[in-house]
């Protein structure tokens, strides 16, 4: 949306040459001399966004800027400042009248920090009274301006903590632009101090917060941080952070500065302690939102001529038709578009209405502007010329736009010409093309006629026409608009055609035309049918349109429904009844021949036998047509019979039946004569039916269908179809109507509820679901081979043919047929008395018992206390031989069994001694098992009573017969360090389970564990189940062997101490637990932390300074904890023990000790530097501009120098002597004879080597003579050098004196003049050497070079 980014390095913030200018959120730096004329602004402004120029927001509100604290406003102050050999270090500030350069120059008022970039701009300062920490600075603006940046110049040191605050509802709400702070987290431990995320978060700046500078420090503030870019500079956030009516500058804590040289006596700070400005610049323009280029002041006045040159007004000159003190709302007539800020569009905010001349002003409509998509959103007030709508573009009510005429003309609009008769509102129109507002059935420009399919139009009707009542699909066309007559179709009748002619229907309620009724011949009373639906009158239970479907719960019989099963037939000659057999078994069937018999089975019939059928549940009186069905059997070459094909037979002529009359119907089988012998005497009868006539159901159908009927022999195929195969269509539907004539609609299926799935039956023949193995239509009988009719069907026989006769079964209790041995329902076990099915043998049981197990033989119940597979031993508790025929007696151990005092398992008769031995139960012992066994208890002189094991938890010896005792089972010899009665519990000193014999040890350290539960010589108590020990308090861990947080010294007399931690100097009350030591805040120290910290001196109650000592170079403590001074280790010395002592090497910090006899020249050189030391302290000040203390320091340092040089000579000679001593004193000389290494270099003097030894050989070599001669002169010349060297050393000292005499005399009158003068100076080095060092006051820092020089 926004494209012009502009990003720009190297700004310069308050440079008095520059502004900056706010251009799509970032600031833009341009030159005061190239700045635009107003004209070129707004020009500039035509194409697209533009912003007034910025500018220092405080020029010309000094009445509108404010400061908490100012010192001398309400009378004079004194302040001091911290300055170095100043002259004057205490002032006074006197701010009840402004500041003037000439006359009031102490006065430091909040308006002195305006910046006016005068020459001499830092003679005038603010300045807050003294030690007030907390001190505000506020701006306060009379509108909304846009806050650019701000930048605030110290003369005393910046802040230790500081925020600025915005405010935009003028100071009735305040937000934190940012937190300065040396440490964010002590003076704002909720504000983060790490780089912001985005653009408005709230972060803690530590950067303008240092020590240094000690003046002339700034703060800077920008109110958008350029390293983020901008999209939108006025979307809501951006606009949150720069528009504002107040700013609020808050000084929370003064910056204090601990000493840093020599000695750290305290004093009160509070008149060296304030805030101090030189200046503050709050740059920003006024609020424009885009749309101006330069602005005036608010109250209306000329900013060129009654206001202070370069003062920020606040009230817009609006370009773009904007209007408002900021820009921010429309010119009027102009809110064809909604105000913005302004962009790269500028010039499609606020767009001029189009009200077409008729109104002169409008208002924007949100709804309107959406409606259009944007393209419009003034909407006009006050049409005139008989408009109205937004833009004033349409005619009124009654009038519409003349076509001949212009939208603007003030005659376009003209009256309506409705039919008063077809219109509504009383003639009202389109206010466009004049079409007239009809009534709701009526037509035409002027509504002066009906709408097809309407007609009659009357003035009094509320919606004109009334609609042609025609039935659209009986009716040919709509009806007449004048008459409304109706034009009817063929098979409609009727004035409006909506009726069918006779024998149809569906005009009424449907889409298609008129439909024949077509009633089913036998399910409906007639062929006459409802008009509307036409739904047909039916007969009982039957439903449907047509009345040919059965109704739930009932079904039509078929053809063949009237059954009568031979199975159920009497006999008809006595001699001759026949047999019923069951169906034949698959391999006596025909193959691929399906079953096609009904009922239970078939009937033999022997040649010339008859059956009685009983016939009595006709429902009608008519013919029947009279059917045999059957099954011949042949013979075939295996001597058994097999079904032949034919089925059955029909009697030609039929059998006229009345309803409610009972018949017997007797049929007789012979053999035709002309038949094959081979088949078989005698004939398989499945049933007799009866198939209505249908030739006697009088007006039942037309002749065709009984054409029909007869042609595909319907009957025929009736009597010979099986139960599973259906008749051709016609016969089917013809045999369905003839049933519901027959049987005066649908019969109720009757399903038997407990062989049936459901109530429901087949439409067709009434066959019920049946349950598994249920047959019959009514599902009330089991299949052959099944039984036990039921809820769950039947179930099938199962006869074990290995036991069986046959495979039928009684269908009630389903029991078989079995063999005589074998017995049971299925026949597949064996009869009491015999075993191992199918064989079923005898069982053979000693004749102790008549039964035995089926399976194995093994004999049951034996009697006379036998038991085992065959009855041939005695049961426990008895003794004898059944098989030698020896009864089996009972066992005396002590007593019989069950009477609650047998203890024995079995017993033996010695054959011999005829003597009972009994075999104990567990824990039983003694010949008749009445005593128990070691490790087991009980009274066996009480009834029931027996020995059980001594319940000791596996705790003591088995085998040891006074472990527990005998009668109460009490454990007395408890083993694995356990105790108590059932050697349940752990001994006093040991823990664990003593259940899994695991008592251990208890292990306390008796340090830390109670006294009273460390008896002597033995274990400490603890608890029995976890093992702790019962701790002191203080301690803790399971063996109490360790402190707890908080306490420490776990050797002491009386265990864990407390740490005492001094809460507000330590971190936390967690000491080590060894040492005791707290952890300390970083400047405090001592065991409890209440001490100042190592390297740290003061009075730990109140502040604790850092004494900045060289921890290499102190002792253990590094100062002394109350005056600061470094406490110096031997070899080192400097304020902070930073430099080697006189005496030892220069090297820091290894300052190895020197030669001894370098003290001597340290002493006296140690006099020259505090001589010149006092002489500094002593030097008056300048006069005629010559400082008299540098020509003396020259001279000095000259003095110096030569002394230097005389100890230089003095090392050397002392270095020759070493040499001559080692060499020429101790060595041989070189050349002299004898010596093998006189080779290598060009002569006897030459050298090398860290001794330079000369090296003999070459042509030049002067052989041992004269380089001894030579070593001998050296020898002498240094000892004479080292003679004197004392008086040099001393004529050096005198030297210095002399000259240091000469200049006191000159200076002797003066420094006379100025005693009290030189005192005064005197007293105050003496303060500021034993004072602190502070930071803020006025005077220019002196850099104090003292040089020392350490001598080696």
């Amino acid at each position: 949306m926004y494209q012009n980014h502009v990003r720009v390095s190297g700004e310069t913030l308050g440079h008095p040459d520059e502004i900056n200018i706010l251009s799509a959120g970032l600031f833009t730096t341009v030159r005061v001399q190239d700045f635009p004329d107003p004209q070129d602004l707004e020009d500039q402004c035509s194409i697209g966004s533009c912003n007034p120029a910025l500018g220092d927001l405080m020029v010309g509100r000094d009445a509108q800027l404010s400061a908490t604290s100012t010192c001398g406003l309400y009378g004079p102050q004194n302040y001091c400042i911290i300055g170095y050999l100043e002259e004057q270090k205490c002032f006074t500030c006197d701010s009840r009248q402004p500041f003037d350069r000439y006359s009031n120059t102490n006065s430091h008022r909040i308006e002195n920090i305006i910046a006016t970039f005068e020459p001499e701009r830092k003679l005038k300062w603010w300045q807050s009274e003294n030690g007030v920490h907390e001190v505000s600075i506020r701006l306060d603006l009379e509108t909304v301006f846009q806050f650019s940046h701000l930048v605030i110049t110290f003369k005393s040191f910046r802040p230790t903590a500081m925020l600025v605050e915005r405010s935009k509802d003028f100071g009735q709400t305040w937000k934190v632009f940012r937190y300065f702070a040396e440490d964010c987290s002590l003076h704002f431990p909720s504000v983060s101090s790490q780089t912001p995320d985005s653009i408005d978060d709230v972060v803690c700046d530590s950067r303008y917060s240092g020590s240094e500078p000690s003046t002339e420090g700034e703060v800077v503030l920008k109110a958008l941080d350029p390293i983020f870019a901008i999209e939108n500079p006025y979307a809501p956030h951006i606009q949150e952070l720069i528009t504002v009516t107040n700013l609020r500058i808050n000084f929370t804590r003064l910056f204090t500065l601990g000493d840093t040289l020599l000695s750290r006596r305290r004093r009160n700070p509070q008149d060296k302690y304030y805030y101090a400005l030189y200046d503050m610049v709050i740059r920003g323009s006024c609020f424009c939102n885009g749309h101006a280029a330069r602005c005036t002041p608010v109250d209306g006045g000329r900013g060129d001529v009654f206001s202070q040159p370069g003062m920020v007004h606040g009230r817009c000159v609006c370009q773009h038709n904007t209007a408002g003190q900021n820009c921010e709302r429309c010119q009027d007539f102009h809110h064809d578009s909604p105000w913005l800020p302004g962009g790269e569009n500028a010039v499609d905010v606020c767009r001029r209405c189009n009200c077409h001349g008729h109104s002169d002003s409008c208002h924007f409509d949100v709804a309107r502007f959406e409606a259009t998509g944007g393209v419009s959103g003034g909407v006009c007030d006050n049409c005139r010329n008989d408009r109205v709508g937004p833009q004033c573009e349409q005619c009124r009510p009654f009038l519409y736009q003349d076509p001949q005429r212009a939208p603007h003309d003030p005659q376009a609009c003209i009256p309506c010409e409705c039919d008063s008769m077809g219109s509504q509102g009383g003639g009202l129109c389109d206010p466009l093309n004049g079409q007239c507002v009809c009534k709701e059935n009526v037509d035409g420009q002027r509504c002066d006629q009906c709408k097809d399919g309407f007609f009659g139009l009357r003035a009094d009707d509320p919606i004109g026409c009334q609609a042609c009542r025609c039935h659209t699909v009986g009716s040919l066309s709509s009806c007449d608009k004048l008459t409304g007559s109706c034009e009817c179709d063929r098979l409609a009748v009727g004035p409006l055609c909506d009726q069918c002619l006779v024998s149809f229907f569906g005009l009424g309620n449907t889409a298609f035309r008129c439909s024949p009724c077509d009633c089913d011949i036998g399910g409906a009373h007639s062929s006459m049918c409802s008009p509307e639906a036409g739904q047909c009158h039916c007969l009982p239970n039957m439903v449907g349109r047509r009345c040919s479907d059965p109704a739930p719960g009932h079904f039509l019989p078929p053809l063949d429904y009237f059954l009568y099963e031979a199975e159920l037939g009497d006999p008809l000659f006595e001699g001759s009844y026949p047999s019923s057999t069951s169906p034949p078994s698959s391999s006596s069937l025909v193959p691929d021949r399906p079953v096609t018999w009904t009922g239970m089975g078939l009937v033999r019939i022997l040649e010339g036998a008859g059956l009685r059928f009983t016939v009595d549940n006709l429902p009608s009186s008519m013919d029947y047509q009279l059917v045999i069905r059957y099954e011949p059997e042949v013979r075939s070459s295996s001597e058994c019979f097999c079904l032949c094909s034919d089925r059955g037979a029909v009697l030609d002529s039929p059998v006229c039946l009345n309803t409610g009359a009972r018949y017997f119907v007797d049929v007789t089988f012979n053999k035709r004569p002309e038949s094959d012998q081979s088949t078989s005497s005698h004939i398989l009868i499945d049933s007799m039916g009866l198939i209505p006539s249908i030739e006697s159901v009088q007006d039942f159908c037309s002749q065709s269908d009984l054409d029909s009927f007869r042609r595909f022999r319907c009957v025929g195929l009736a009597a010979e179809l099986g139960p599973e195969e259906s008749l051709p269509e016609t016969c089917d539907n013809l045999g369905k109507s003839m049933s519901a004539r027959v049987n005066n609609g649908a019969v109720p299926c009757k399903c038997n509820v407990i062989g049936s799935l459901g109530p429901s039956c087949s439409k067709l023949g009434g066959f019920c679901e049946c349950k598994p193995n249920v047959i019959g239509r009514c599902c009330d009988t089991c299949a052959p081979l099944t039984f036990g009719f039921g809820p769950g069907g039947c179930k099938p026989c199962e006869c074990d043919p290995r036991g069986s006769t046959s495979e039928l079964c009684d269908q009630v209790r389903g029991q078989c047929a079995c063999r005589l041995e074998v017995t049971g329902r299925q026949c597949d076990r064996c009869q009491p008395g015999y075993w191992g099915f199918p064989l079923c043998r005898p069982c053979e049981c000693n004749q102790m018992s008549a039964i035995c197990d089926e399976e194995t033989g093994e004999c049951l119940n034996c009697r006379d206390h036998t038991t085992g597979p065959q009855c041939d031993t005695c049961v426990q508790g008895y003794y004898g031989d059944p098989i030698s025929r020896i009864p089996c007696q009972p066992c005396l151990c002590p007593d019989i069994l069950g009477s609650g005092r047998f203890f024995a398992t079995s017993c033996d008769q010695d054959p011999q001694s005829l003597s009972l031995t009994c075999s104990c139960r567990e824990g039983h012992t003694g010949p008749s098992c009445d005593k128990c066994s070691p490790g087991f208890y009980g009274d066996l002189t009480k009834p029931g009573a027996r020995c059980e094991e001594c319940p000791c938890n596996d705790n003591i010896d088995p085998d040891d017969r006074d472990a527990c005792d005998s009668l109460t089972g009490d454990c007395l010899r408890c083993l694995h360090n356990t105790m108590g009665p059932q050697c349940q519990d752990c001994r006093p000193g040991y823990y664990g389970n003593a259940l899994v014999q695991d008592c251990k040890e208890c292990s306390c350290d008796r340090r830390g564990t109670e006294v009273t539960q460390c008896p002597l010589q033995s274990p400490c108590f603890c608890d029995q189940a976890t093992g702790q020990c019962p701790c002191r308090t203080g301690v803790v861990g399971v063996l109490c062997d360790e402190c707890e947080d908080g306490y420490w010294n776990l050797d002491g007399a009386s265990g864990c101490q407390p740490c005492s931690c001094d809460s507000a100097n330590s971190v936390s009350n967690v000491c080590d637990k060894v040492t005791g030591q707290c952890p300390c805040r970083p400047e405090f120290g001592g065991r409890q932390c209440d001490e100042c910290g190592e390297n740290h001196f003061g009075n730990p109650d109140l502040q604790c300074v850092s004494c900045d000592c060289n921890l290499e170079g102190t002792l253990r403590p590094s100062c002394d904890p109350e005056t600061g001074e470094c406490l110096c280790r031997v070899g080192v010395t400097g304020i902070f023990c930073d430099e080697c002592a006189p005496g030892y090497d220069s090297e820091f910090p290894a300052c190895k000790e020197c030669h001894p006899c370098t003290a001597l020249w340290t002493h006296d050189v140690a006099d020259v530097q505090r001589a010149a030391q006092r002489m500094r302290t002593f030097i008056p000040r300048p006069v005629d501009g010559v400082d008299p203390r540098v020509k003396l320091l020259d001279e000095i340092q000259k003095l110096y120098k030569s002394f230097m040089s005389d100890e230089k000579k003095a090392k050397n000679v002392q270095n020759e002597w070493i040499f001559f001593t080692a060499s020429f004193g101790l060595r041989q000389i070189c050349g002299e004879p004898g010596l093998d290494d006189c080779s290598g270099c060009g002569g006897a003097l030459c050298r090398f080597g860290f001794w330079r030894r000369r090296k003999c050989g070459g042509p030049d070599c002067d052989g041992i003579v004269s380089v001894s001669q030579k070593a001998v002169d050296t020898a002498k010349k240094t000892e004479e050098q080292l003679r004197t060297l004392p008086v040099r050393l001393q004529e050096s000292k005198n030297k210095a004196g002399s000259l240091w005499e000469d200049r006191c005399l000159e200076f002797t009158q003066l420094l006379h003049l100025k005693k009290n003068k030189t005192k005064e100076l005197i007293q105050k080095v003496k303060d500021y050497l034993l004072g602190q060092c502070s930071a803020g006051g006025e005077g220019v820092q002196v850099q104090v070079l003292v040089q020392v020089q350490s001598w080696s």
